[in-house]
């Protein structure tokens, strides 16, 4: 048996088959629609379609962080079976999920002395997130143990680079990340930000284009830019119910990077809730974020 069991939260967006084949733990968080609060569990609660249907409709979706709690009760089977716990967590620069962890990782710690509970900021969201934990992964199966392994995560957290684009400016207006006069000329104008997640895990506009595929194309460039031996990489792309969006920056980077190995999927209903149908996200490591 493995001597530490990696966790992470939902917000890494990746398929309930990779979560089953990488052996993770997944915590869910919560949002809440039209009234009703479901757990985001993949293939298990709302259907994605239908969620991003109801923000198209006009719906507004709200999201709850986990708490000191759920984390307890989800680390202490782990614990008691003899070993070691690595919670690999959503960004602290946009929930309190990370800071929820650590109040556990005290409490348990002194429960149970012999055993550890680590926590590390991922600073990544949606499948940035779900990209640092695949990579993980990989090296807790090639051999690393947990001290190897957070020394690696250490190392390679601010190679993890997030861009992506939004299709509908309100969603972002809502958030607090763009003003109301922005979302509103902007989308008179066919405005397409372009954004990123930065070193400290917070979501910042980079730049604004023209037109839905030029921001697509802006984010093929974005990599182009930074990437490491793109050809070599796994790339992850996330996406808002526009699966042929992400498809295309797919194409692109095929064949201007050559990368071939991609993994695809929805962006989830906590993330969605602030980002809204219609985006697109791409992750890759690169010589910074």
């Amino acid at each position: 048996m493995a001597g530490y069991q990696i966790v992470t939260d939902s917000t890494t967006d990746i398929t309930a088959e990779m979560i089953e084949d990488c052996g993770l733990v997944v915590i869910p968080l919560c949002f809440t629609l039209e009234g009703a609060t479901h757990r985001d569990v993949p293939q298990g609660g709302m259907p994605i379609e239908g969620f991003y249907e109801k923000l198209r409709g006009g719906a507004m979706s709200t999201t709850a962080q986990v708490n000191a709690e759920e984390f307890i009760e989800t680390f202490t089977p782990i614990l008691e079976s003899g070993r070691d716990v690595l919670y690999i967590a959503f960004s602290s620069g946009l929930s309190g999920t990370c800071q929820s962890a650590m109040i556990a990782k005290r409490q348990l710690e002194e429960q149970y002395p012999q055993r550890r509970v680590e926590v590390f900021d991922s600073l990544s969201a949606s499948m940035g997130e779900g990209l640092l934990v695949y990579l993980a992964v990989q090296r807790q199966r090639a051999g690393l143990d947990l001290d190897g392994l957070l020394g690696w995560l250490k190392e390679n957290v601010l190679h993890l680079c997030h861009w992506f684009t939004v299709d509908d400016l309100n969603h972002l207006k809502r958030g607090g990340r763009v003003s109301a006069a922005t979302a509103l000329v902007g989308t008179m104008l066919g405005i397409k930000p372009v954004l990123h997640v930065d070193d400290e895990g917070h979501l910042i506009p980079v730049s604004k284009v023209r037109g839905r595929k030029p921001a697509l194309d802006e984010l093929v460039r974005k990599m182009e830019e930074t990437a490491i031996d793109p050809a070599s990489q796994t790339v992850f792309i996330s996406h808002g119910d526009c699966l042929e969006d992400a498809q295309y920056v797919q194409r692109r980077i095929q064949e201007k990077l050559g990368a071939q190995k991609f993994y695809l999927n929805f962006i989830g209903p906590v993330i969605g809730a602030h980002s809204g149908p219609g985006t697109v996200a791409l992750f890759f490591l690169g010589q910074r974020r």
